[in-house]
């Protein structure tokens, strides 16, 4: 992929992980170059005649009731700008910025925003020649959308500031400078055009959902690799079940598990479970695994649509109607929409850690864990001189119940802002963030949960593994070997996680799904 043409309308997440990730250059279509243009145009015609123009012709904010003389329009915009560049805390990452930087773009580019084509261009080169504006991740509130993150970053569109610019922190004119780049001088309605927007916490959002559907695959792999190592019972995974009770999410992910452990030797039906004198059903974690990562499924998929619109939305105040010639102010900046799709999706993933955490738990419990030595530790070990995965278990409930903490809901929260004028704000920055660090958390349980069910199927034999979950096995033994003795096991836990992360293990178990 050459470049990503932005037209403010077609925008997806894979779009998104490519320029922030993979730094794939943008470029504007020509048919947005002329919905700039006239909305600018249009704008313009609207100062002439003296029309009165929130954040325009007016102050912001509380001080909207205050006219501002036309000659002054271009201090307005700037001192916009250095004010509410006000935020704290360590820089956003360097992905959540150019993620935020490309959705800025595309709300420009839908031609609502009265911006000069050529202060949009500017931005789209700083994204392309990786001009990073140094952005602290704290002090938005969400309300007039992500003020404080987006004027950090139009600070080095005008030549102050900070960015990171060829892996060094600099000034935003030595920055712009060194990438031959011109910083722009604001000009009327530039700045609340730039800043007025959600494009912070949707940014943090596209990340952390692409992040999701693959942790949701990978999560697949570890409870199917999970029920061999515990001996478990097939008949949950019926597709009569699941079609009778006709959640998405549900069917696939129930699919999914009975086809990667396709051709399985461990696997038991619960009628040769019942005359084995066995239970003739599993424990919830896998029984009901299908209800659980389904329904994690079916919300991953809910807040990629809200994403996805919000990525392609005009959220910035006042919005230009060129067709009928007017400058109408509203309330698209609010961050509500994110906000409460993030809220769901940090529940959503904690859901998925806590019930992960419950099957490496059966797994190292003799008592639950259907002849698996205690620990996973070969029964050749004095008994008690080796831990084994004793203490991964530790970290795993630990971080599914700090996972619960984060769980709370940051869009229930409100404290008003700008003297009481900005009354009911949604708190977006906060929920988008919270699930992000969720996510990491879920991404280490499901890590651990691989290397115990890898461990639990060397005691059960890995030649009669199921065709997907023996890639799986596979794929794992290659970076990680069977725990023999005690080792520090935090490297390996690493190891699992950068295979997550860069979608090692998802890329293993596609052949075998749908």
């Amino acid at each position: 992929m050459k470049t990503i043409l932005i037209d403010g309308e077609n925008l997806t997440i894979t779009d998104i992980i490519q320029v922030a990730r993979n730094h794939v250059k943008i470029e504007l279509a020509q048919k947005t170059k002329t919905n700039v243009k006239r909305s600018r145009q249009t704008l313009e015609q609207l100062i002439k005649k003296k029309k009165t123009i929130y954040g325009v012709t007016t102050g912001f904010g509380a001080f909207s009731n205050i006219a501002i003389p036309l000659e002054e329009t271009p201090e307005l915009q700037v001192n916009l700008i250095r004010s509410h560049s006000a935020g704290v805390g360590n820089p956003a990452h360097a992905e959540v910025v150019r993620a935020m930087m490309l959705l800025r773009a595309n709300t420009l580019a839908k031609g609502y925003s009265g911006i000069r084509l050529k202060t949009l261009e500017t931005l789209i080169e700083m994204l392309n020649k990786s001009v990073h504006p140094i952005v602290p991740e704290k002090g938005s509130v969400g309300a007039s959308g992500d003020l404080a993150p987006l004027s950090h970053m139009t600070l080095v569109l005008m030549g102050e500031g900070e960015a990171e610019y060829k892996g060094k922190i600099i000034s935003g004119r030595e920055a712009m400078q060194s990438a031959g780049i011109k910083p722009v001088k604001l000009e009327a309605k530039e700045g609340v055009a730039l800043n007025n927007g959600t494009q912070f916490m949707t940014a943090i959002g596209a990340l952390a959902v692409y992040d999701a559907e693959r942790l949701i695959e990978t999560t697949e792999a570890a409870a199917a690799l999970s029920l061999e190592a515990l001996k478990g019972i097939s008949d949950g995974f019926d597709e009569r079940i699941h079609k009778i009770r006709p959640h998405q999410g549900q069917i696939a992910t129930a699919r999914n598990i009975k086809a990667l452990l396709a051709g399985s030797k461990i696997i038991l039906t619960g009628e040769q479970a019942s005359k084995a004198k066995m239970h003739p059903q599993d424990a919830y974690s896998l029984r009901c695994t299908p209800q659980v990562l389904g329904c994690v499924r079916d919300a991953v998929a809910y807040v990629k649509k809200v994403i996805e619109t919000e990525a392609n939305s005009a959220t910035d105040n006042p919005l230009i109607f060129v067709e009928d010639r007017m400058c109408v102010s509203g309330g698209n900046f609010h961050g509500q929409p994110v906000s409460l799709a993030m809220d769901f999706l940090g529940m959503a993933l904690t859901t998925l850690g806590n019930i992960s955490e419950r099957r490496i738990a059966r797994m190292i419990d003799e008592n639950s864990s259907k002849g698996l030595p205690p620990f996973l530790i070969s029964h050749e070990m004095k008994r008690g001189i080796e831990s084994g995965f004793m203490a991964l278990q530790y970290t795993a409930a630990a971080l599914a119940s700090e996972n619960k903490t984060l769980s709370h809901p940051a869009s229930v929260d409100s404290i008003p802002t700008s003297a009481n004028y900005e009354d009911f704000v949604s708190m977006g920055p906060v929920a988008a963030k919270k699930t992000a660090n969720i996510l990491r958390n879920v991404e280490r349980i499901v890590a651990i949960e691989l290397l115990c069910a890898a461990q639990g199927a060397d005691f059960r034999g890995p030649d009669k593994l199921g065709v997907g979950t023996e890639a799986v096995y596979s794929a794992i033994r290659k970076r990680v070997p069977m725990l023999m003795k005690d080792r520090p096991l935090f490297k390996d836990v690493e190891t699992m996680v950068e295979m997550i992360q860069k979608g090692s293990l998802s890329r293993v178990v596609k052949p075998y799904v749908k």
